[in-house]
């Protein structure tokens, strides 16, 4: 399953990347993040690994590992993110009065899961353009 969302956030691109790149700030803006925890120590970086615990669609611990980051421009990461197993990228693009975040994603599923998928599809990507809506009014509050 593979989409993306976009959305243009009222804020320098800068405090955008610093703010998503902290993936500790995810339950403020993701309604199904209970809590993330870095694991790693250091400045966050290509290997940086997070736990996160997950409330929906069932509680879950997953582990996450950043996979790119170029500061104020792309954040990546991969792991398993509910019932399935994927990356996701964020894209930042400097526009006249903000900044416009795309966030791509690439999720496999196994077992019943992707019998699943197809019908799984738009809900999900309804939920996490729910989710970076959050991340905008957050933002865009000053949080």
């Amino acid at each position: 399953m593979d989409f993306s969302n976009t959305v243009t956030i009222r804020r320098p691109r800068r405090e955008v990347f610093s703010f998503i790149s902290d993936l500790e700030n995810v339950p403020r803006w993701n309604y199904a993040i209970d809590e993330t925890q870095k694991l790693s120590s250091g400045p966050v970086a290509v290997g940086s690994r997070y736990r996160q615990v997950r409330s929906l669609p069932s509680r879950s611990e997953e582990v996450l590992e950043v996979t790119k980051i170029q500061p104020d421009r792309a954040f990546a990461l991969r792991g398993q993110l509910g019932p399935f197993s994927g990356t996701l990228s964020y894209e930042l693009e400097e526009i006249e009065g903000g900044t416009r975040l795309t966030n791509t994603a690439h999720l496999e599923s196994a077992g019943l899961m992707k019998v699943a998928a197809p019908l799984a599809g738009p809900r999900v990507r309804e939920a996490v353009a729910a989710n970076l809506q959050s991340l905008k009014e957050l933002l865009e509050a000053g949080g």
